[in-house]
């Protein structure tokens, strides 16, 4: 007899949707990939695979990790929504109330919260209360927990969008819309595929020095600031590419000057996201979770 709860995780990406039912990495029942397109095709595709599981299975709470940014503060009458983005037509649309009709438990979070969860539950920060996640992929996003809880003020952080110092001689201008050069405007996959132009990325190209060393500035901002005993890198850009984490804990490392020594920072500081490209789809269920306090 069935013991765990089933969940069903709805993973809202910028490009692609993951509806994952289960409860574990080892208790996947289910997944289905859809692609994101306007919020009204994309959530009636969600629609249709939830009300299906929920008729076969009748999971026992959602999780819904979503692209940002969210309005995540419970006094807001937009609590659980997308709100102003730069994806096409998403700004103001309701998520989370829109699930309200299962009338079962229900979380959400930013899709890098939740991948943070995921890897503090079953990944390469298992039992931490402090990290942070750091997804590289279509955007840069960090979720950081500190004292085991997510860290907000005003808004969710958006510390992907942190601007920082360039290498000599690199005047690229960066893609950002906001802000050019900040890290997202550096290192994210569209950054590096305008970048770089047509044609297939070798090992040898000569950009990858800029992307290691922007994100290598921000982990050196994080450990400085939000003070994580782990970070943790995941995304599309990072799990195709896994030798980049050795390059920016090296970069990283020697931005420190000196500051933090071999002794301070221990190898496992920065780690490659354990549950690679699972991390995020397992994030909502890791939120699904939380709604039913386990």
């Amino acid at each position: 007899m069935r013991t765990d709860p089933i969940i069903a995780g709805i993973e809202l990406g910028g490009t692609k949707c993951i509806c994952i039912l289960g409860s574990s990495p080892d208790d996947v029942i289910e997944q289905v990939r859809i692609e994101t397109r306007d919020p009204h095709s994309t959530l009636t595709e969600i629609d249709r695979v939830l009300d299906r599981w929920h008729a076969e299975q009748r999971f026992g709470a959602i999780g819904i990790a979503s692209f940002g940014p969210l309005q995540l503060n419970r006094a807001s009458p937009q609590f659980g929504s997308i709100v102003s983005t730069t994806k096409p037509g998403w700004s103001d649309t309701p998520v989370l109330s829109r699930f309200a009709r299962f009338e079962v438990p229900a979380a959400i979070d930013t899709d890098v919260i939740g991948a943070a969860r995921a890897e503090q539950r079953w990944g390469a920060a298992r039992g931490l209360d402090d990290l942070a996640y750091i997804t590289v992929g279509t955007g840069v996003g960090v979720g950081a927990i500190i004292g085991d809880r997510t860290m907000y003020g005003r808004g969710h952080g958006e510390m992907g969008h942190l601007r920082v110092t360039r290498l000599p001689g690199d005047d690229w201008p960066g893609i950002c819309p906001f802000h050019g050069d900040c890290v997202e405007g550096l290192a994210s996959g569209p950054a590096i595929a305008q970048r770089h132009g047509p044609g297939p990325i070798g090992e040898d190209w000569l950009g990858w020095g800029s992307v290691e060393h922007a994100l290598a500035m921000l982990v050196h901002n994080l450990l400085l600031s939000v003070q994580p005993q782990r970070i943790v890198m995941g995304g599309g850009v990072m799990n195709g590419r896994p030798e980049l984490i050795i390059a920016i804990r090296e970069r990283a490392f020697a931005s420190l000057g000196g500051f933090y020594t071999a002794a301070d920072m221990a190898d496992d500081f920065l780690m490659p996201a354990g549950l690679e490209d699972k991390a995020g789809p397992l994030g909502a269920v890791a939120l699904g979770l939380s709604a039913l306090g386990h």
